[in-house]
């Protein structure tokens, strides 16, 4: 019978690469580890790994074992911590997936209300490095994803919350600072600073640089947002930025918000949750209470 050990053994020899390492994260012998991958093997009635050498190397039935193990173990660990939860008189948590940089300030503003309206709720952010992205959402490491560019697959539902304008951002010095719109050739001579993320999902690439066949004269990666604006005060390049994040940054730094193209770049924040999980009311009055906050400030 396959047990959850079992599955636990093929993700963690997976992740750690040896059965030492995968012994001692399982708080095991290298024996007994070695006694339930050679029982398992037996049960199954086929291989799960390919000795070669000192390594291991996952068969075809090792390889589907594994994404079993990724699919269904983070929703076991969820459905006990969930569990514990109950037992200890707690509501739960609500754990929050960030698919969008610049979204962090304004999902700070949302998270004090919720937590006073909510006291028996605990709130847990994470940012994309630290978690899958969509595969998070479906293997329930996260409830509630929240992105600029959903990715619409069955079982999920996006709710949009916010809608905002995507800008440049320069200098007030800048010889571009004056102009009512900025064309992407402007850009060709231009150090462009972004987040760490690949070009494809980078809306100043995506929808005004790349069609236009234009690339600035050089990319500039950098991860956080104070620092970014930091650089483009001191007029060390230009960067792309949802508007209301510029103005409230405008009132300390000299910086300018430029529009990108004559018709602008418009924007949705998402919010993306489970459809099994719409019911639950805590999550529910997450999405509710940013609707509002949009309205409140338009």
């Amino acid at each position: 019978m396959l047990e959850r050990i079992h599955l636990a053994v093929v993700r963690e020899v997976d992740r750690q690469g040896s059965l030492t390492a995968a012994a001692e994260k399982l708080h095991l012998t290298q024996s007994a580890l070695s006694h339930t991958i050679k029982k398992l093997e037996q049960n199954l009635g086929t291989d799960i790994w390919l000795r070669e050498g000192r390594s291991l190397k996952l068969t075809q039935a090792g390889q589907y074992l594994l994404a079993v193990a990724n699919r269904v173990l983070p929703q076991l660990d969820h459905a006990e911590e969930r569990v514990r939860q109950y037992a200890e008189g707690e509501r739960g948590a609500l754990r929050i997936g960030m698919e969008c940089h610049p979204c962090y300030q304004w999902l700070l503003k949302l998270v004090s209300p919720f937590l006073s309206a909510w006291p028996d709720v605990d709130v847990d952010v994470k940012q994309k490095f630290q978690f899958g992205g969509l595969g998070a959402l479906f293997g329930y490491e996260i409830d509630l994803l929240v992105t600029p560019d959903p990715l619409y697959k069955p079982g999920l539902h996006y709710e949009p919350v916010f809608d905002y304008e995507q800008v440049l951002v320069v200098n007030s010095t800048h010889p571009l600072a004056k102009v009512n719109y900025v064309e992407p050739a402007q850009l060709s001579s231009e150090i462009l600073i972004t987040y760490p993320v690949t070009i494809e999902r980078l809306d100043i690439y995506n929808q005004f640089l790349s069609p236009a066949g234009v690339s600035p004269k050089r990319h500039k990666p950098i991860e956080t947002t104070d620092i970014m604006m930091q650089m483009v005060a001191s007029g060390r390049g230009v960067t792309a930025l949802p508007r209301w994040l510029v103005e409230e940054y405008a009132s300390k730094l000299d910086v300018v918000p430029l529009r990108l193209g004559k018709q602008g770049i418009h924007k949705n924040i998402f919010l993306g949750i489970r459809e099994t999980d719409m019911a639950i009311d805590y999550l529910r009055a997450f999405v509710d209470l940013a609707r509002q906050f949009r309205a409140a400030n338009q």
